[in-house]
């Protein structure tokens, strides 16, 4: 199952009133909401996230907002320290309720106490349903960046299963990758034809025919054979310098990219399973609380119309595990959306940090490539350069002046006949 491309879990906008509360941040960073309600703050420039405001001036320390008090956040009525956001039997008031009330605590998303019509949860991840929260404030508004776009699972299109939207980015990455090494072997090629070329083009240069050739043309068509070997040289010049300065490069960029990505595909891959393991103990504690609190309130009915003998003490004993059963469900609902909160927090961080490869990536490629384009540049001028001797020679050839030298190393003598006389 897909959602919205904006959708993000629990990133809700901020609540009535929190405008005139906020603080003027320094440039380059924006405050938002972690899926929990707890501000954390990103620098669009360097990608760093904080959960600490930074301040707006070098050496001051942030101080605290007006609307923060001496305890840690809370996250579903705990601290994040853990400890109850409120009285104790405040938090238990909630177990002792009526079956109606018990249900209704039953069924809550477990990423915030919100009514489970608000809200969808795609493989154990919760989010905002899209009928109720639509569009979400993206972290990089203008910029299609990966850390708004890839938060829900897509469907396989090569099967029936879902494939994760970080392991879409995986892909990305990897593909990019194997790009850049099919570039390199592309290159590889290009310069096997130069160093060919340049053999034959040697090769042809010592070849003996038209060697006779005499005068000032025999000048120029000598200096036609050695511009081939000129030539030659200034072709294994370019494949030398195509091996060094572009398929090398592109060939060892990031040798260990595969490595790390596994790793970071790993690290991801944890987390979701621990998100997955803290809502299945999620589920658990609350079909145990609605068991206690069936059990109690069976047990109180059977107390008032006096159909069992059981005593205070036993309904005192069934309210205490209702109670404990109550709490467990809260602690679980904490962790869970702790393990939510780190994935979250871990999915900005490491989005961001391939996007930025991935721009790493394509200048490398882009930079080659001009270097690629500045070599054939220089090789052309090169070759021109070996053929401009040619030139002068080809314009220096002077057919008369040919004859002359010819007629003066070659003559027999300058008698003419002369008619025979009777």
């Amino acid at each position: 199952m897909s959602s919205s491309p904006m959708m993000k879990p629990g990133m809700v906008p901020p609540p009535p009133g929190e405008e005139s509360q906020t603080f003027v941040l320094p440039p380059g960073w924006q405050s938002y909401l972690s899926p929990q309600g707890r501000r954390y703050y990103v620098n669009t420039a360097t990608n760093e996230t904080t959960w600490e405001r930074p301040s707006s001036s070098p050496g001051i320390p942030a101080s605290p907002g007006p609307h923060r008090s001496s305890l840690p956040p809370t996250v579903n009525g705990y601290h994040t320290s853990g400890t109850p956001a409120h009285p104790p039997e405040t938090a238990h008031m909630s177990v002792r309720k009526s079956t109606g009330d018990s249900q209704n605590l039953g069924s809550s998303s477990p990423g915030k106490k919100q009514s489970k019509e608000n809200t969808i949860t795609i493989n154990c991840v919760t989010f905002p349903h899209p009928d109720t929260m639509p569009e979400q404030q993206l972290l990089k508004p203008t910029e299609w960046s990966y850390c708004d776009y890839f938060w829900a699972d897509k469907k396989d299109p090569q099967g029936n299963g879902t494939v994760a939207g970080f392991e879409l980015l995986l892909q990305k990455q990897l593909k990019g990758k194997q790009m850049q090494k099919e570039m390199s072997e592309f290159i590889r090629e290009r310069i096997k034809i130069e160093e060919e070329y340049a053999k034959n083009l040697a090769k042809l240069s010592q070849n003996s025919l038209a060697a006779q050739e005499e005068g000032s043309l025999g000048e120029a068509w000598a200096q036609v054979k050695k511009s081939l070997a000129d030539e030659a040289e200034v072709h294994l010049k370019f494949s030398a310098k195509l091996h060094s300065e572009v398929e090398r490069p592109l060939m060892n960029f990031r040798e260990n990219f595969k490595k790390d990505m596994k790793k970071c595909d790993h690290h991801i891959a944890d987390l979701r399973k621990q998100l997955s393991s803290r809502y299945a103990a999620v589920e658990k504690a609350r079909k145990a609380l609605t068991e206690r609190q069936r059990d109690l309130e069976m047990k109180t009915q059977q107390l008032e119309i006096k159909l069992s003998n059981k005593t205070e003490e036993d309904i005192k004993k069934a309210r205490r595990k209702s109670t404990q059963a109550g709490d467990d469900l809260m602690r679980c609902v904490d962790l869970y959306n702790q393990a939510q909160s780190k994935w979250f927090e871990e999915m900005v961080t490491t989005t961001l940090e391939l996007e930025r490869l991935e721009v790493e990536r394509v200048e490398m490629i882009r930079q080659h490539l001009c270097q690629y384009t500045q070599l054939r540049h220089e090789t052309d001028m090169f070759n021109q350069s070996t053929v401009e001797p040619v030139d002068q020679l080809l314009r220096k050839v002077d057919p008369a002046k040919d004859r002359e030298l010819w007629v003066r190393e070659h003559k027999t003598g300058n008698i003419r006949p002369v008619d025979m006389e009777i």
